[in-house]
């Protein structure tokens, strides 16, 4: 296809890096949160991304092709063989033309995992290509996957650096065809930016983050994190960063992994022929100067067949058996007690089941007034309805329609929810639908999954409407409150439709 030129004999889709919005002017979406209440979750006293007005002038966060962007130099995501198909590789190559694929084949021909290769942009508003390979996520090899990930970023960077190239569009470079969870990769790519921009910002005048609509909600929610245009995001930011926000360059650090090179006590010895024992003795009493370096540190211990001052597989036996003795006693008081003042609201109740035969609980939200019910016995009633339930699979539908400030529990209290509840929980819980979700919801449900809750984020589902469940659900099946179809239609109008249910 040929495409349409302007009288300056541009293309007419090629987007210009310098009339993008930068970071800075970029307008918060939402009022942040005050967290000042919530003191004990803080995860940092000062920021480690304080708010730099000059870095995020150089910052762009934007939603498009790639490949249409007049900068220096664009990023492809690929395989080792430089010929993986993806969307973002497929639309470079086909804007490139056969001159790409031809520098390839004939001088480029591989790159690892981790590294960067460098070819001519060729057709491309680019003037250079940069390719990187990303990592293969396994859960046994995390660091190693997530150390991987830091390289590719930090590789790209300087290599734009040694090109002195002052622009570069960044695609994400994580996939989830590798299994590498997107919001983990988020994390890698901005503080890995981050710190390279505090270091070598002279050398970068723009970068951005070229993000697809898989990925952009994920990255307006951490990019004011690492970037924070004002003082109150720095602050939040002290509760919704991670704890571990990686090394000088934002690359990823096990503190426990750590291991330091100290000097063998038997260095000190003036005759090896001696005695070992009473050195030995002498070496490994506290305040000494070898062994006393190593408290705390597993690795080492190991190493020198000490063993360590705490199980950590015997610590966490003992907590699960705690966890489950705990919640016996609740069940056992949530079959004896008397439960009507919470029943009677009814804002959780089992409503039929699925297409699959799987139980539906419905969670009202606008009827669960947190701070006046009873929270103990709301946990009560939580367990005696849903643990014959959870035995196998289950599905939850939360209807957060017309719902106030008054209807949000603490994270505090969620957190505690979900500590007590047993495995088979989260195992067997399939699907968690999110019905008429707002701003807040959204923010709320990925820190409560990314940060609390990582094993049942990705079977949570945001809906903008009750039609989007009759996919998985008959509507004969499902009952609600009126006031919530009301809602809905005033919204999405009159679009409801009865699929036929499977033969």
């Amino acid at each position: 296809m040929r495409l349409v030129m302007d009288p300056l004999g541009k293309a007419a889709d090629v987007v210009e890096a310098g009339a993008l919005q930068p970071w800075a002017q970029v307008a918060p979406a939402h009022r942040p949160t005050d967290y000042s209440s919530l003191a004990e979750d803080r995860r940092h006293v000062a920021s480690p991304f304080p708010c730099n007005h000059r870095l995020n002038k150089k910052v762009v966060l934007w939603v498009g092709n790639i490949a249409s962007l007049n900068v220096d130099a664009v990023v492809n995501t690929t395989n080792e063989s430089l010929n993986e198909r993806n969307p973002i590789s497929d639309g470079i190559f086909a804007r490139a033309g056969p001159g790409l694929l031809k520098e390839i084949q004939e001088e480029v021909r591989e790159c690892r995992t981790g590294e960067v290769r460098v070819t001519q942009g060729h057709n491309l508003p680019a003037r250079y290509v940069i390719h990187t390979v990303g990592p293969k996520y396994n859960i046994k090899y995390q660091t190693a996957a997530q150390n991987t990930l830091h390289s590719c970023y930090r590789n790209v960077l300087q290599k734009a650096c040694e090109l002195g190239v002052s622009s570069i569009a960044l695609c994400v470079v994580n996939s989830v065809r590798r299994n590498f969870p997107p919001d983990e990769g988020a994390h890698i790519a901005l503080r890995t930016v981050r710190r390279f921009l505090e270091k070598h910002g002279s050398s970068l005048e723009t970068v951005v983050f070229a993000i697809g609509n898989a990925d952009i909600g994920i990255y307006e929610v951490l990019l004011p994190l690492y970037f924070p245009r004002s003082p109150q995001e720095e602050q939040n930011a002290l509760w919704q960063l991670p704890a571990n926000v990686g090394g000088p360059d934002g690359e990823p650090i096990q503190p426990d992994r750590q291991i330091r090179i100290i000097d063998n006590p038997q260095h000190a010895l003036e005759d090896d022929s001696g005695d070992l024992s009473s050195h030995f003795e002498t070496s490994l009493s506290v305040g000494e100067l070898a062994f006393s370096q190593m408290q705390g540190d597993l690795d080492q211990q190991r190493l020198l067949g000490e063993r360590p001052p705490t199980d950590p597989l015997g610590d966490l036996l003992v907590k699960e058996m705690h966890t489950k003795e705990r919640y016996e006693r609740l069940l056992r008081r949530a079959k004896t007690e008397d439960l009507s003042e919470v029943s009677g609201i009814g804002c959780l109740y089992q409503s039929g089941v699925d297409r699959l035969g799987r139980p539906v609980i419905v969670f009202v939200g606008k009827w669960f007034r947190f701070s006046e019910i009873n929270l103990d016995k709301a946990l009560l009633y939580l367990i005696y309805l849903l643990d014959p339930l959870v035995k196998g699979d289950y599905a939850i539908a939360y209807f957060h329609t017309l719902t106030s400030s008054a209807n949000h529990p603490s994270f505090a209290w969620l957190r505690e929810v979900y500590n007590i509840l047993p495995y088979k929980y989260k195992k067997n819980l399939k699907a968690f639908y999110i019905v008429h979700p707002t701003i807040w919801t959204k923010m709320m449900t990925w820190w409560f999954t990314t940060f609390m809750a990582p094993a049942i984020k990705q079977k949570v589902h945001s809906l903008p409407g009750v039609e989007y469940l009759y996919s998985t659900m008959s509507p004969e099946q499902l009952e609600i409150p009126a006031f919530i179809t009301e809602y809905d239609m005033t919204i999405n109008g009159l679009r409801y439709f009865q699929p036929e249910s499977p033969t």
